[in-house]
C-alpha cells in the first residue's frame, strides 16, 4: 500500500475535533486503536512526523486508524488541555477507551511501528 493508497482509504485517517472526539476517538478506539497526532501547522516536528505516521497507518492495513487534531484550530486547545500536552506533535495511543501510550516529537518510522507494537496487539 502506497501513501497515496492510504488517502483513498475512507476513515483510515481523519481530521476530529473537540466537539467530535469522544465520538471519533474514544467510542470509536473500543473496536479498534486509535492514534491521535495532536499537530500544529507552524511546528516543523509536526510536519516531519506526518508523512512517517501516514506510512506506518497505512502498513497496519486497517487495523489501527489515526485521528489528527490541529491544536490552533477552533476549541481544540482544549483538548490538549484534557490531556496536559506540552508540546508538539504529540501521539496519544487510544485502546478501548484508554490512553495506553504517548510519545511526543518526531520519530522514525521504525520507533513508531514499535511503540505501537509494544501498546496493541499489532505486530
Amino acid at each position: 500500500m502506497t501513501d497515496t493508497d492510504v488517502a483513498r482509504k475512507p476513515g483510515l485517517i481523519f481530521d476530529t475535533h473537540l466537539e467530535n472526539f469522544d465520538r471519533d476517538v474514544i467510542e470509536a478506539s473500543h473496536t479498534l486503536p486509535i492514534l491521535v497526532d495532536f499537530w500544529a501547522d507552524w511546528c516543523p516536528p509536526c510536519r516531519a512526523l506526518t508523512p512517517v505516521l501516514e506510512r506506518v497507518i497505512a502498513h497496519h492495513d486497517g487495523s489501527i486508524h489515526m485521528a489528527k487534531v490541529e491544536v490552533d484550530e477552533g476549541a481544540n486547545m482544549k483538548l490538549a488541555g484534557r490531556y496536559g500536552l506540552r508540546g508538539f506533535p504529540t501521539v496519544l495511543l487510544f485502546v478501548k477507551g484508554e490512553i495506553v501510550g504517548r510519545f511526543s516529537s518526531a520519530r522514525p518510522e521504525s520507533w513508531v511501528k514499535e511503540f505501537i507494537s509494544e501498546h496493541t496487539d499489532l505486530g
